[in-house]
């Protein structure tokens, strides 16, 4: 009987130092719960708040942001359309040849327009023009070469417009592809004459055209338009701006094969079939020129491109 009390005494002794352990334990758990314990699984209100409060994909400013840039797209301006990696110009010259020239970088239907507005030289050009895709065909007895898709289009508006008995053919053997030499020799084939009758004006002195002279053919390009700006102009026939008649040295059209000067310029019916094809007059008192863009007239608003009448013609130009 005493063995079966003290047994009893024993296990109840033992039972209550184990409660009395487990409620230490419990207590150091609690104590230390902030510093050594994982973080505690987020409730369902926990995860509600956090959603609200952090960005997200779905965030309502990245919605903004996203629609906002989906408005410009569909609007077209003109910056949107610029091909991806495009540099945009700093300096007056540079935009001003963007202004003027511009039209050609939005161009689409195949076509590869450069991504900046001034090639340097000519090494800049041929390494361009060379990852060109290009064809060359003779038409009206000129070799004319240009990127793949503006020929196609070129070709397709010829045998439209022999239907009508009409015919497209280029103005001269420069009238198409040009190099960076090329667009050198066009320059100073306006900017020597027109020193010389300046000069020979009054307006000019003989040591200030002996200056611009001995610059680089880029370094004369802002002489020249202050020189303009002062009413001296460049044009063939000094009566307009000198880019109404050539293009500043690396910034022509020609160079990116995509722009043809049409001899045939004067007719209103081959004006309306190279539109159809994608043909376009892109540059103010150029007549021959057009510019290879490669979508529809109906498109070109959306480019960021504005219709600027002129002569009675249509010029499609940068809305900047």
């Amino acid at each position: 009987m005493n063995k079966i009390y003290f047994l009893a005494i024993l296990i109840i002794f033992s039972f209550s130092l184990a409660c009395w352990k487990n409620d230490e334990d419990d207590t150091r758990r609690n104590t230390n719960y902030g510093r050594n314990s994982p973080s505690p699984k987020p409730t369902a209100s926990s995860t509600k708040a956090n959603l609200e409060s952090s960005p997200t994909p779905t965030d309502n400013s990245n919605i903004t942001m996203n629609q906002n840039t989906t408005s410009d797209n569909k609007s077209g301006g003109f910056l949107a359309s610029l091909p991806g990696g495009f540099i945009q110009p700093t300096d007056d010259v540079g935009k001003k040849m963007l202004k003027e020239y511009g039209a050609v970088f939005v161009a689409r239907g195949g076509a590869v327009p450069p991504k900046t507005v001034i090639f340097k030289d000519e090494a800049e050009v041929s390494a361009y023009q060379n990852g060109l895709q290009k064809s060359k065909e003779s038409i009206g007895g000129f070799s004319m070469e240009l990127q793949t898709a503006a020929m196609q289009g070129l070709k397709n508006a010829i045998s439209e417009a022999k239907q009508s008995s009409l015919t497209i053919t280029p103005r001269g053997a420069d009238s198409a592809r040009r190099t960076y030499g090329e667009t050198v020799k066009l320059w100073a084939s306006r900017v020597e004459p027109g020193l010389k009758h300046w000069v020979g004006k009054g307006k000019l002195s003989q040591a200030d055209a002996n200056r611009i002279k001995g610059l680089s053919p880029f370094g004369q390009v802002p002489e020249i338009f202050k020189l303009e700006a002062q009413g001296m102009f460049f044009s063939k026939d000094l009566s307009k701006s000198i880019i109404y008649s050539v293009a500043p040295p690396g910034t022509s059209q020609h160079l990116s094969m995509l722009a043809l000067d049409v001899k045939e310029n004067d007719n209103a019916k081959v004006r309306e079939i190279l539109a159809k094809h994608g043909w376009f007059q892109t540059v103010v008192s150029d007549l021959p020129h057009f510019t290879f863009l490669g979508i529809s007239e109906g498109e070109l608003s959306n480019m960021g491109l504005k219709k600027v009448g002129d002569g009675g013609r249509n010029f499609w130009l940068p809305n900047i």
